[in-house]
């Protein structure tokens, strides 16, 4: 833990102690907090209210989240911006120039204020910083880094066009596609490579001047072949009994007859490419295996012709002689520097040689006014950060925006369902990876499927934190209004059921007994129709059946709707020990005489008392941070949610101070 002499201020709300953000001292000190007394550690660049260009600013490595050393590193450069650190926490979004301190973003306020014709302005803002920004997008440099092609020449312009082809293309700061030094080096480094690698092309290795490379890829497409007939006819040479075993045998023959052949059959290629004799010449007109009778005219049109001339057969001496003499293109071809040139004529390539020296220029242009341009990105970067750091920093190191009311950056909005509006909302992704982990808050959550028309969908959780649950299932349809204002049809899609207050647990016993009374009538009347329907059945077809002669012997049918005696005194019973309990808890209630609505009371309290036990130390377990961290922040300590601050996210409907109520169904008019 880093040591300080900095005198920190804390206070205490929702049980945490939270250091207070109230001077610049306390900017300037601030890396000297110990990082366990922040409130959170991280926090996503989604899914809070923050303006998305200065989340961008702060997210210094782009990896989606906002940590404690980017927050430090924003501290530390706004601080050293300016001759007082208190002016960081003015919260406007405009800058004086006197509160800055002598350095490049003065210098680039002074600058900018010049380009936008108000050189004597006292005062720049972030309005001022944005418009210079679009200034530059249109001017020819901008200090990118980015040479577009509509800027140059037009050799230059088709040069940077090849390199576009062939090394890809850079955004330039106007949006259009252009090179950059990267680009820019590697293609006339390639080039370079490319044009000494053709001028290694002598007579020697360009035999046939512009047809050396016909004639060295007809060789290509055959030396195996042709180097195969040839070692078979030297074998046959030494054996003339091995002519007939290199040959293709009878029995490889007759199967071709009973297929489909075509040059190009796989099984022609396998053969030989002529017929194997002794001390024989490769035949080049007649004799070839169909299979390979194209390719060897082109050799003799494209190699053998030009270099030893025409000729019907080809000796293996003259073969060598071919080969030797292409031998040295080979290795030439073999050396080819780069195949990401292939496509361009060798002649482009020397024109945008030749158009090297302004292309660098232009880079070079551009890069000189990158310091202006990078010193109005910070003035931009000081105008987002006064506006907007405070915020950030309490929601950050503290969480003093959402325990004063003033709605943390982590609160979507406000969902209105059920005679309630619930503060605490938050957007979610994934309600099935959320909700896995914001079970553990402890409160009770609605998952809601938000629509509106023209938007994408938005899915929210909210937290009920006073009233009932009776009345919160699955279906039921509420009004969401984000920060914006915009109104969006809600939908509950998923509940995870929580205590919600006191209240609720007060009278929870009592609606139990209630739901059982219901529940015990409705079986017992469930029951009686079934009973009663039963016996209708039965007295009907008594009626269907009159005319017949009666069975004297059958007991006589019990009449329908006769009353079963033994039932009834069950009744009796149960009703009477009911009454004899509650005259009991009646009468030593109203014999305590004026001391009664203190006993009635108490038999309430003792009755509630457990429920109202079990549900506050429930509440006070209630705890912010598994609801966020499923959206991706760090809570770094323990954010309770009190029973008294968790009645305050929800406002229950109340009627408005001076109202009054009238028994009458309508009013008057």
């Amino acid at each position: 833990m880093v040591t300080t002499s900095h005198r920190w201020k804390f206070y205490r709300s929702a049980g945490v102690d939270q250091v207070a953000i109230e001077s610049g001292e306390d900017l300037v000190h601030l890396r000297e907090l110990d990082p366990k007394l922040w409130l959170a550690l991280s926090m996503p660049t989604k899914s809070v209210e923050l303006d998305a260009r200065t989340l961008e600013l702060l997210d210094r490595d782009r990896d989606g989240f906002v940590r404690l050393p980017e927050i430090l590193e924003a501290v530390d450069w706004t601080c050293a911006a300016y001759r007082d650190p208190d002016s960081a926490l003015a919260g406007s979004d405009g800058v004086r120039l006197d509160e800055l301190a002598d350095g490049p973003v003065l210098a680039g306020a002074r600058r900018l204020l010049a380009n936008l014709g108000t050189p004597d302005a006292a005062r720049v803002t972030l309005a001022d910083a944005t418009n210079a920004e679009q200034m530059f997008v249109d001017t020819r440099f901008n200090g990118d880094g980015v040479v577009p092609a509509e800027i140059a020449s037009a050799a230059a312009r088709d040069a940077i066009e090849a390199m576009l082809a062939t090394h890809g293309a850079a955004t330039d700061r106007s949006g259009r596609p252009g090179v950059d030094a990267a680009r820019i080096d590697a293609f006339f480094a390639d080039a370079r490579a490319l044009v000494a690698w053709h001028a290694a092309a002598d007579v020697q290795v360009l035999p046939l001047g512009d047809r050396t490379a016909a004639a060295a890829g007809a060789v290509r497409a055959v030396r195996a072949k042709v180097d195969d007939f040839f070692t078979r006819c030297r074998v046959a040479a030494f054996d003339a009994r091995a002519a007939i075993a290199l040959n293709p045998p009878d029995a490889e023959l007759a199967a071709l007859a009973t297929k489909e052949l075509s040059p190009t059959s796989v099984e022609l290629a396998h053969l030989p490419i002529a017929r194997i004799k002794p001390h024989d010449g490769l035949p080049l007109v007649h004799g070839i295996n169909p299979g390979w009778q194209e390719r060897v005219a082109r050799l003799a049109a494209d190699a053998v012709a030009p270099l030893i001339g025409a000729r019907d057969t080809l000796g293996e001496r003259d073969w060598q002689q071919i080969v030797a003499t292409l031998e040295p293109y080979e290795r030439w071809r073999a050396a080819q520097p780069t195949a990401k040139l292939d496509a361009l004529a060798i002649e482009r390539v020397r024109n945008a040689l030749s158009c090297e020296a302004e292309i660098r220029s232009l880079l070079a242009q551009d890069l000189a006014v990158k310091p202006e341009v990078d010193a109005i990105a910070d003035v931009e970067r000081l105008c987002r950060y006064r506006r907007d750091l405070p915020t950030v920093l309490d929601n950050f190191v503290n969480f003093s925006r959402f325990y004063d009311h003033r709605d943390g950056v982590f609160q979507a909005g406000t969902l209105y369902l059920d005679g309630r509006a619930c503060k605490l909302v938050v957007e979610v992704l994934d309600v099935a990876k959320h909700s896995a982990m914001a079970a553990m808050s402890g409160a009770f959550l609605a998952y809601c499927e938000c629509v509106r028309i023209g938007e994408p969908k938005k899915l929210v959780a909210a937290a009920f934190t006073a009233g009932d649950v009776d009345n919160l299932f699955v279906g039921r349809n509420g009004v969401f209004i984000d920060r914006k204002g915009r109104d969006w049809q809600a939908t509950i899609t998923k509940v995870i059921d929580s205590p919600i207050s006191l209240r609720q647990a007060f009278w929870q016993p009592y609606r139990k007994l209630v739901r059982a009374i219901e529940e015990r009538v409705a079986k017992r009347a469930s029951a009686k129709e079934t009973d009663v329907g039963t016996k209708l059945d039965t007295a009907a077809a008594h009626v269907t059946t009159v005319d017949k002669p009666v069975d004297k012997t059958a007991p006589p049918p019990k009449p329908v709707g006769t009353i079963d005696l033994g039932t009834v005194a069950a009744l009796g019973v149960a009703v009477g020990g009911i009454a004899t309990v509650v005259t009991a808890v009646l009468s030593g209630v109203f014999g305590l005489g004026k001391w009664a609505p203190l006993g009635i009371a108490a038999v309430m309290l003792a009755i509630s008392l457990p429920s109202m036990v079990l549900a506050y130390l429930k509440l006070r377990r209630r705890n912010l941070g598994p609801l966020l961290d499923a959206n991706g922040w760090a809570i770094n300590v323990l954010t309770r949610i009190t029973v008294p601050f968790g009645t305050s996210l929800t406002e229950r409907a109340r009627l408005p101070a001076g109202a009054k109520r009238v028994h009458r169904r309508w009013l008057p008019a």
